[in-house]
């Protein structure tokens, strides 16, 4: 895979959800593809955390630096940078994936989102892997389903 010349991965990131599975030690088993797809980044080092409280996200560490940068200069509301950045912070984590495709999602966050010794979903979107709980899934997809119609008519309107 290419990289872009901030070192970011530039190649085609992995399509679809996936599922797995957190353990009772906050071990999380990356699918294969999403695994393989992490291990192209230059540094072997993610960033593990939460935006919102509801999904976990696993960032390239450059990924994430780039994001602290956001966070850091957003001055148009500087309390809400900080803000984001607290939470992010207080539940995040670095962590690399092991010889057995596992990452370790830090205590404070698994606790929040109730993923410790369950099934979770998996997906790459904007630059990271989102882990959502499956009671986070099914609400996403309710909600999801509930706009349907509405959401494909802006988009078709847009080109899609």
């Amino acid at each position: 895979m290419e990289t872009s010349s901030n070192g970011l991965n530039s190649g085609r990131h992995p399509l679809g959800v996936y599922t797995s599975r957190c353990d009772d030690k906050g071990r999380l088993r990356l699918p294969k593809e999403l695994e393989e797809f992490l291990r192209t980044y230059p540094e072997p080092e993610y960033f593990i955390t939460s935006l919102d409280g509801s999904i976990a996200r696993i960032y390239p560490i450059r990924a994430w630096m780039e994001n602290e940068k956001v966070l850091a200069g957003f001055t148009e509301n500087p309390k809400a940078g900080r803000e984001i950045a607290f939470l992010a912070h207080y539940w995040g984590g670095v962590s690399m994936i092991d010889a057995q495709g596992r990452v370790l999602v830090p205590q404070e966050l698994r606790r929040k989102l109730q993923i410790e010794d369950q099934k979770v979903n998996l997906r790459f979107y904007k630059g990271a892997v989102e882990v959502y709980s499956e009671a986070e899934s099914e609400r996403r997809l309710a909600s999801a389903m509930e706009a349907l119609a509405a959401n494909l008519d802006a988009l078709e309107k847009k080109g899609l």
